[in-house]
C-alpha cells in the first residue's frame, strides 16, 4: 500500500461518499472466512491432481486435507488419480446439454404486449452467445470450473471500445426549393423521425421552418474531414472469476441476491484502463512494486511468480480491487448501489451501480450446494477417501513388487564347478555336481503373487466412487442392474438414479447461465447501439432496434442431450411411418422438420417448412383435362336435372289444365239444368237490344237533316 498523508479521492457530489478506509475494511473483515475457502479448494484441486509432498503450493494459504505418500526413499510414491477420472467423465456429460443446441436461451413474454419484444431478445441474446461470447469455450471453462472446485463465479459486464478515426464528407449548402421534387422531398422529410434522416437534410428541414420558406441541400462539390468516434465493441462480456480473487459478504448465507458487497481483484495495465473511459485518476497510479501484481499479497496470479513483467509502462500489469456493493450514498439511511475501484490508495472509480437491473454483476453455480454457504462442493470432496484408499493399496502392490528380485537367478556354493558355472552363465547345457536335487540347487525368482484381498478392497473402493459421484466409467464392475438386482428394471432403476444425480447439476448449471442471461437482456435494452443486425439463417438477416428490447420476459433454455435427442428423433420417425401416409404432407413436414432440428440441422428444418412440391407439366395437363372433364360431367347432370324439372313442371300445368276442364263442363251441365244458362242468354239479347235501339237513336239525333229541321 502507498504512505499517503491524504488518500486520493473522486468527488461525486454525495452526501455521504464512502472513504477508501471504509471500503478497505469490508476487504479486510473476510480475510477469515475467504482463508477457509480458499485453503479447502486448493486441497480439492491438489487431490484432482495429485503432486508429491516436496512440491509448493501455488497458494500462500495451505491446502486443506491434501494426500501425501510417504516420504521414504525406495517407496512407491504414486498417487492414482481417482478424483480425476471421475472429473473427466463429468465434464463432456454436462457440456454437451449446453453446446449440443445451436440456440440455447428460448425468451417467453409475461404479457401479450411484450411478443414482440420477445422475438427481438431471442435473437439478439442467442448471437450475443453464439458469436461475440465464444460459447464453447465459455461453457467448458464453466463446467470445468464447478466440477473441479465446487463453484463457479460469474461476473457479467459490458464491454464497450470506441476509437477516434477521420471521415471525409460532402460539403452542403442550402438553397430555395424551386421544383415539385425538391417540394415533395422537404414534405417528406418533415414527416420522418429526425434520428433518421441525414444532417444535411435534417439541416434544410429546421431551416425551412424557422425562415418560412423552403430550402433543400446541394452539394458543392468540396470534401470536409470530421473526426468521429467509431464503436469497435460494444457487447456483454462474462467472465469466469479465480476464487481465490473474490470475496462475498459471509453474512448472505448462500444467497448472492442477499450480499452486501462483492470484492473483485484483477490484473490489467494503464493502456486498458485509460481505453475504457470510465476511470479517473489515472495519473495518480505509481509505477512501483507495492502496485505490481507480485507487490500485491492478497490478490493471486496464475503467472506472476514466474518472474514475468513488461517492461514498458502502458502495459505493465497491476492489481485494481473492485468493490460492488450497497452504501448510504445520501446519508439518508437508505443503501443504493454503487461501484468503486481503486489501486494502492488511488480510488479510480466511485460512482452508482451503471447496470440496470441495480444489482450485483455477479452469478454463483454452485456444483453440490452446501447449506448457508456461497461456495459448494465438487465430487473430489466425496471420492477423497476412496483416493486415499486406491492410492495406499496400488502403492502397496508396486513396493511388494518392486523389492523382489525378479528375473534373478541363485545357484547353491558346490553344485556347479567353474567349467559347468560357465556353461551354465553362457547359456549352455551345463553338468551339476549330484550333492542335491537341482530344484533345490538352482532357484527362478519371480514376482510375489497379489492377494486376492487387494484385488477385492480395490474393486469395492471404486465401486464405491461410482455410486458416490453417480458416474459409469468403462469398467467390468460398478454401477450395474445387477447392484440392485439382475432385471431389466434394475438396470433402469440403477441408470435413471445416476441420470437424476447429474439432472440435478446440470439444472443448477442451467439456473446460473439464465441468470447471466436476465442480467445481458437487462442490459441489452440499455447499452445496445441503436440498430443491430442479427442472422437468424445463412440467407436472412433481421434488424433489431434497441427500443424493440425493452418488456418483461420468462427466460428458457434448450437444452438436451444428444442420446435424449436420438431417442426423440426416433420416436417421430416411428410417428411418421405409422401415421404419416393417412394425414398427408402438411403433416409430414410438420414431423420430419422436428427430426431435422433435433439431428441440428436447422437449414434442413427451414427446407423442410418451407417446401411446396411442384408437379411437372404433363401431370399439371392431365390435372387440367380432368378438371375439365369432371365439369363437363356436372354440366350434363345440371342439364339432364332441370330437363327433369321442366318436364315434370309441364306434366303438372297439363295436369292443371285437364282439371279446369272437367270443372268448367260440370259448371255449364249444373247451370244448363237450373236455367241459369238461358236466362244469361235472354239477358245478352235484351242488353243487345236495348243497345242497338239507343244507336239508332243516337244516329237520328246526330244527322244533319234533323238538325236542320229543328
Amino acid at each position: 500500500m502507498h504512505d499517503l498523508v491524504q488518500p486520493i479521492d473522486i468527488d461525486t457530489g454525495w452526501e455521504n461518499p464512502p472513504k477508501i478506509a471504509q471500503l478497505k475494511e469490508d476487504y479486510t473483515a473476510t480475510e477469515s472466512s475467504h482463508a477457509v475457502m480458499v485453503s479447502k479448494v486448493d486441497g480439492w484441486l491438489h487431490n484432482l491432481n495429485p503432486i508429491n509432498s516436496n512440491q509448493a503450493s501455488s497458494s500462500k494459504h495451505q491446502p486443506f486435507n491434501v494426500i501425501k505418500p510417504s516420504k521414504n526413499d525406495g517407496r512407491s510414491k504414486l498417487q492414482p488419480k481417482l478424483i480425476r477420472k471421475q472429473a473427466e467423465w463429468r465434464y463432456t456429460s454436462l457440456s454437451e446439454p449446453f453446446l449440443n443446441t445451436p440456440d440455447i436461451f428460448k425468451v417467453l413474454p409475461v404479457t401479450a404486449e411484450d411478443v414482440h419484444s420477445s422475438k427481438q431478445n431471442q435473437l439478439v441474446l442467442n448471437n450475443q452467445f453464439n458469436n461475440q461470447l465464444n460459447k464453447v469455450a465459455l461453457i467448458d471453462k464453466m463446467v470445468r470450473t464447478g466440477v473441479n472446485e465446487g463453484t463457479v463465479i460469474l461476473k457479467v459486464s459490458w464491454e464497450s471500445i470506441t476509437t477516434k478515426v477521420m471521415k471525409e464528407y460532402p460539403i452542403y449548402e442550402l438553397v430555395p426549393a424551386r421544383t415539385q421534387e425538391d417540394v415533395q422531398l422537404l414534405q417528406e422529410a418533415s414527416q420522418t423521425d429526425p434520428s433518421q434522416l441525414p444532417a444535411e437534410l435534417l439541416a434544410a428541414v429546421k431551416e425551412s421552418q424557422s425562415s418560412g420558406k423552403g430550402y433543400v441541400p446541394v452539394p458543392t462539390g468540396q470534401m470536409e474531414e470530421v473526426e468521429e468516434e467509431v464503436q469497435l465493441k460494444n457487447q456483454p462480456a462474462v467472465e469466469i472469476c479465480d476464487y481465490r480473487n473474490v470475496r462475498v459478504d459471509p453474512t448472505c448465507n448462500g444467497d448472492i441476491d442477499a450480499a452486501e458487497f462483492v470484492i473483485y481483484s484483477y490484473e490489467t495495465n494503464y493502456a486498458n484502463l485509460e481505453k475504457a473511459g470510465i476511470y479517473s485518476n489515472l495519473e495518480h497510479i505509481k509505477d512501483d512494486k507495492v502496485n505490481s501484481v507480485i507487490g500485491s499479497p492478497d490478490h493471486e496470479s496464475s503467472w506472476a511468480k514466474e518472474g514475468f513483467k513488461f517492461s514498458d509502462a502502458p502495459r505493465k500489469k497491476f492489481v485494481v480491487t473492485e468493490y460492488w456493493g450497497y452504501w448510504d450514498i445520501d446519508g439518508t439511511g437508505e443503501t443504493k448501489p454503487i461501484v468503486a475501484a481503486w489501486v494502492g490508495d488511488v480510488i479510480i472509480r466511485l460512482e452508482e451501480n451503471p447496470y440496470p437491473d441495480q444489482e450485483l454483476p455477479f452469478v454463483i453455480i454452485q456444483y453440490l450446494p452446501v447449506k448457508n454457504a456461497i461456495h459448494g462442493e465438487p465430487d473430489g470432496e466425496l471420492l477423497l477417501d476412496n483416493q486415499k484408499v486406491i492410492g495406499a493399496l496400488t502403492r502397496g502392490m508396486i513396493d511388494s513388487m518392486g523389492k523382489s528380485a525378479n528375473g534373478q537367478t541363485g545357484v547353491r556354493k558346490g553344485s556347479l564347478d567353474v567349467v559347468n558355472k560357465r556353461r551354465f552363465e553362457a547359456g549352455k547345457d551345463y553338468e551339476f555336481n549330484s550333492a542335491g536335487d537341482a530344484q533345490q540347487s538352482i532357484y527362478q525368482h519371480q514376482f510375489p503373487e497379489i492377494p486376492m484381498s487387494a484385488y477385492t478392497l480395490l474393486n469395492m473402493q471404486n465401486n464405491e466412487a461410482e455410486s458416490l459421484s453417480g458416474i459409469k466409467s468403462f469398467s467390468n464392475e460398478g454401477i450395474s442392474g445387477a447392484g440392485l438386482g439382475a432385471t431389466a428394471a434394475a438396470a433402469n432403476g440403477a441408470l435413471s438414479a445416476a441420470a437424476r444425480r447429474e439432472m440435478g447439476i446440470l439444472r443448477r448449471y442451467a439456473e446460473g447461465v439464465k441468470a447471466v442471461g436476465r442480467k445481458v437482456i437487462a442490459m441489452n435494452a440499455e447499452f445496445l447501439s441503436e440498430e443491430e443486425v442479427v442472422r437468424i439463417t445463412a440467407e436472412e438477416f433481421v434488424p433489431v432496434r434497441r427500443d424493440d428490447l425493452a418488456g418483461k420476459f420468462d427466460l428458457e433454455l434448450r437444452i438436451s442431450t444428444a442420446e435424449a435427442d436420438e431417442q426423440k428423433a426416433q420416436e417421430l420417425s416411428f410417428m411418421l411411418q405409422t401415421t404419416g401416409q393417412a394425414f398427408g404432407l402438411e403433416f409430414t413436414k410438420i414431423i420430419l422438420a422436428e427430426i431435422a432440428e433435433l439431428r441440428k440441422m436447422p437449414q434442413l428444418a427451414k427446407q423442410i417448412k418451407e417446401f411446396s412440391p411442384q408437379p411437372d407439366q404433363h401431370q399439371q395437363l392431365m390435372q387440367q383435362l380432368e378438371l375439365q372433364e369432371k365439369q363437363a360431367e356436372i354440366a350434363k347432370i345440371k342439364a339432364d336435372t332441370q330437363k327433369i324439372l321442366a318436364d315434370a313442371a309441364l306434366s303438372g300445368y297439363k295436369s292443371d289444365n285437364m282439371q279446369a276442364d272437367t270443372d268448367k263442363k260440370n259448371l255449364d251441365f249444373v247451370e244448363q239444368e237450373a236455367g241459369v244458362t238461358q236466362e244469361r242468354d235472354l239477358q245478352k239479347q235484351s242488353a243487345q237490344a236495348q243497345a242497338n235501339i239507343d244507336l239508332e237513336a243516337f244516329k237520328v239525333l246526330t244527322t244533319p237533316e234533323t238538325q236542320t229541321a229543328q
